[in-house]
């Protein structure tokens, strides 16, 4: 945030690369101090709608000005700015209005623990109680955060952040530009047991995980260490909190997943993927590029690319509606059964 990041109007339309738009009144000599959402903005802050059920709340709003889609065209009380993509306009504004980001020195705390061997790059940072197994390696720029833990031989990339009370266990390869959130843990072993006379007994996991550049990894996720070979997270992967990866999955390049999705070992998921919330998806899969699975959906099968799964097993996005559609006439088929049974009077 600069010195006085004030804006008027027309430099928050500049700033953004959006079209003023007054009504035909007289523009109002507004200045913008800040943003905030359309039911909470004040009259010298900005909002967006990136989503018309909103647009009932945004006639009520106090905004001095809305970020809209180019083709908007209602009547609302606040100046617009039509923009291409009113959600990633906005975002450029809260980065112009927020606080300055956090900064962390470079250097090693003396807390923190390294082992024999440990190779830091330029400018690292090593917050306090953290420890750096042998053989560690930190790229140019990164950070590591208080009471992190990274094993031995694990190789953290340039420009990672890692925050507070992550664990990447021995052998793991973190990218550059890796975002950890507080609670990851990469590397933990996979959940392999055999039955052996009655007893679940382990079976060694002696593989790694390998994170690509610039994947961010959501507070408490956890993403298993391979049986052998890896578990493998691609390039501009995005992983929200509290998901389960399991051993030896593989997730392509670009994919989303959401909260509270879990997926079983060794399935592989193709690029831009996206895993809706509480998504669950069996063992030994294959999920195909540019797939979406909406929320609370179970994958028992193999998905097809380029299409919208719902529904648990998972089916095609109509054969899902049809399903719904025909269980919510199941009471007027059961009467209409009834009726056609009842014997004569």
């Amino acid at each position: 945030m600069s010195a006085d990041p004030t804006l008027t109007l027309q430099q928050l339309a500049a700033l953004v690369g959006g079209q003023l738009y007054f009504g035909g009144a007289t523009p109002p000599p507004l200045e913008i101090r800040g943003v905030a959402s359309v039911a909470e903005a004040a009259p010298d802050e900005v909002t967006f709608l990136g989503n018309l059920k909103y647009l009932p709340a945004l006639r009520r709003s106090q905004a001095a000005a809305v970020l809209v889609a180019e083709d908007f065209a209602e009547q609302v009380t606040p100046v617009l700015i039509r923009v291409p993509n009113p959600s990633l306009a906005f975002a450029r504004l809260v980065a112009h209005f927020a606080p300055p980001p956090v900064s962390f020195a470079p250097g090693i705390h003396p807390t923190a623990i390294l082992g024999e061997g440990v190779q830091l790059g330029a400018g690292v940072s090593i917050q306090p109680f953290t420890v750096l197994e042998a053989g560690v390696s930190v790229g140019e720029g990164s950070v590591v955060g208080a009471h992190s833990y990274v094993g031995q031989g694990a190789k953290i990339g340039a420009g990672c952040l890692l925050h507070p009370r992550v664990t990447v266990e021995a052998r793991c390869v973190v990218g550059n530009r890796v975002i950890l959130h507080a609670g990851v843990v990469l590397g933990s072993d996979g959940f392999g047991f055999e039955n052996d006379k009655g007893r679940h007994v382990k079976i060694p996991q002696v593989g790694i995980v390998q994170v690509d550049d610039d994947v961010e990894i959501g507070a408490n996720s956890t993403v298993d260490r391979a049986r052998f070979g890896r578990t493998w997270i691609g390039a501009g992967t995005k992983i929200d909190n509290l998901v389960q990866i399991a051993h030896n999955v593989v997730i392509g390049k670009h994919c989303l997943i959401v909260a509270q999705v879990g997926i079983s070992g060794s399935t592989r998921l193709g690029e831009y993927v996206t895993l809706a919330g509480q998504v669950g998806v069996a063992g030994h899969l294959e999920i195909g590029d540019r797939v979406v699975v909406s929320a609370q959906s179970g994958v028992s099968k193999n998905l097809g690319p380029n299409a919208l799964y719902m529904g648990s097993p998972a089916v095609p996005a109509l054969e899902y509606r049809e399903q719904v559609a025909h269980l919510r006439r199941l009471h007027k088929l059961a009467e209409r059964v009834q009726r056609l049974e009842k014997p004569p009077a």
